[in-house]
């Protein structure tokens, strides 16, 4: 973990993802309001109470560029809001996040796809959300829909796919190019073991030619399989940091007590 007085902590180029005592703030309604009239009547004399919820506390960690690292914790101790503040979703509210290279980011299981189009249209809605433009998704078109193993599905609006299919069809399209860093947030769950070792594969070699990987999953084994290093957060807070079979150890003898 950094100290407060490493005045090189933002200037090495050797890491990939930087958090630099970085702390996300949310404001939960502390009284229910039944409508829009007293929504704005309460907000126009100032009279809304809200109450501060520190989702991600003072975290600082670095990883190096070509490292995977497992973020596990318990639900709700803020593993998904961490990698949101890194992709650049939510700002820090303190501190800060410096990247250095392209993410590809799988964090949410159908962010990027539209439910009413069919799988051959959100191809190229999501490669155009995450950059990539037409002739791109054309040319490796046919590669993403062999790896995601839906050719008899393509004209079928993805609303009627099961989560698992969805999955497929997103991990494809993000690990279509290698990007700098690869994020992780347990849509791999939701796939038959087959594809799970099939995804797992793919970011082995990814991770070969120099990915980053951030990987985020309730599977122990899993990720001990594809990490080297861990991040153990509770509440926000970063209990623990290191290899990655002490971290697990460490987090699975304490849910054991």
């Amino acid at each position: 973990m950094k100290k407060k007085n490493d005045k090189n902590w933002n200037n090495n180029n050797e890491y990939a993802v930087i958090v630099d005592h970085a702390t996300v703030r949310f404001n939960m309604a502390s009284e229910r309001i039944d409508n829009l009239k007293e929504y704005f009547i309460k907000l126009i004399k100032r009279e809304l109470m809200f109450k501060e919820f520190l989702a991600v506390k003072d975290m600082s960690f670095k990883v190096r560029k070509g490292e995977a690292w497992g973020i596990i914790g318990t639900n709700g101790s803020g593993k998904s809001t961490l990698l949101k503040l890194i992709c650049g979703i939510l700002k820090p509210f303190e501190g800060q996040v410096t990247i250095n290279g392209s993410i590809a980011p799988l964090i949410e299981l159908g962010a990027g796809f539209d439910g009413d189009l069919t799988a051959r249209e959100n191809i190229f809605l999501n490669g155009a959300v995450l950059g990539y433009n037409k002739q791109f998704m054309q040319n490796h078109f046919e590669e993403i829909v062999e790896f995601a193993e839906l050719q008899d599905f393509l004209d079928m609006p993805l609303k009627n796919y099961s989560s698992g299919m969805a999955a497929r069809l997103g991990f494809a399209i993000a690990t279509i190019v290698r990007p700098d860093i690869l994020i992780c947030d347990e849509v791999l769950a939701v796939g038959d073991y087959a594809f799970q070792l099939k995804c797992q594969k793919r970011m082995n070699e990814m991770r070969k030619h120099g990915t980053t990987l951030l990987f985020v999953s309730h599977s122990i084994d899993s990720v001990k399989e594809v990490c080297d290093y861990a991040l153990w957060i509770e509440k926000g807070t970063a209990k623990m940091s290191g290899k990655v079979d002490e971290v697990c150890d460490a987090y699975m003898k304490y849910l054991q007590n």
